[in-house]
């Protein structure tokens, strides 16, 4: 194994900003260095989906020196970091931990790669992806992957394949279709999708997998013909994004000699965190 060397924050910070621009995001979101020292020095990097206690837990306890999150800290700003709140908490929680926390949010949305290129693959996509909604500024970006399957299988197959490629949470996928109708063709889009429905069926897939839909405009849909629906947990169509975000990373401070030491969260921030089932005892 290569020696781990370390370089500022600064420059780790620069090259995060070379793979998810923050010029990107979408105009309300809040991206980029959340805190830290430009100067300090990088030798552990911690990927999470969520900056939440657990994370900051963990990264402390391993000795990590930033935290790279997808979701943002502050999406909505604030005026305060005081330790009144579990927002401030988390601030005083890293600074006094030495460890920087960093957000790539709606900018790693429509990259390229970006965080639905993991999910496709991890739901097992084979071969070229393109946009389901193309940035208009550069077509190979933008939010959503289409892709095909290696070869056609009905949709409860598909449903199977998906729910065996994304981390476990508490509630199964819901699947929303003839589960023995045929599929090969499939839109994916990591968290929140229904914005992206009207999209999926004008492209004319078979499925669309993405997270946190809503009954009223998942079932006009359907309604109105549009492919059959896979909707699956936020945080784990998101997950998939961190490890190929980790390796994109070490491997642009490699090629400048540097070598540093990067692992995913084993924290699962999903919000839910069990089912009925689960809780009523005479399910057992």
């Amino acid at each position: 194994m290569d020696s781990i060397s370390s370089c500022a924050l600064a420059e780790v910070v620069a090259r995060l900003n070379a793979l998810y621009d923050p010029s990107w995001a979408e105009s309300w979101d809040a991206v980029g260095l959340v805190c830290g020292d430009p100067e300090q020095p990088v030798r552990k990097i911690l990927f999470a989906v969520d900056p939440v206690a657990v994370v900051v837990d963990e990264a402390l306890a391993w000795g990590a020196d930033l935290v790279v999150t997808h979701h943002p800290l502050y999406l909505r700003g604030t005026t305060s970091v005081a330790a009144t709140t579990f927002k401030g908490r988390i601030v005083h929680r890293l600074i006094r931990g030495g460890a920087a926390l960093y957000a790539a949010h709606t900018n790693a949305d429509v990259a390229d790669p970006g965080v639905s290129d993991a999910l496709a693959r991890a739901v097992g996509l084979a071969g070229e992806l393109r946009p389901l909604q193309p940035a208009a500024d550069d077509p190979r970006r933008g939010l959503g992957r289409i892709g095909d399957l290696p070869a056609p299988m009905p949709l409860r197959e598909f449903a199977a394949l998906a729910a065996a490629g994304l981390p476990r949470t508490a509630a199964p996928l819901r699947v929303a279709g003839d589960p023995d109708r045929t599929v090969r063709t499939i839109a994916v889009c990591g968290g929140a999708g229904d914005s992206l429905l009207g999209t999926a069926r004008a492209a004319g897939v078979d499925v669309f997998l993405t997270a946190d839909l809503r009954h009223h405009p998942a079932g006009e849909h359907l309604e109105a013909g549009g492919p059959a629906l896979v909707d699956a947990s936020h945080w784990a169509t998101e997950w998939p994004w961190l490890a190929d975000a980790a390796e994109r990373l070490t491997s642009a401070l490699a090629a400048g000699g540097i070598t540093v030491e990067a692992r995913v969260s084993g924290a699962v921030t999903d919000a839910w965190t069990a089912t009925t089932t689960d809780l009523d005892p005479r399910a057992s």
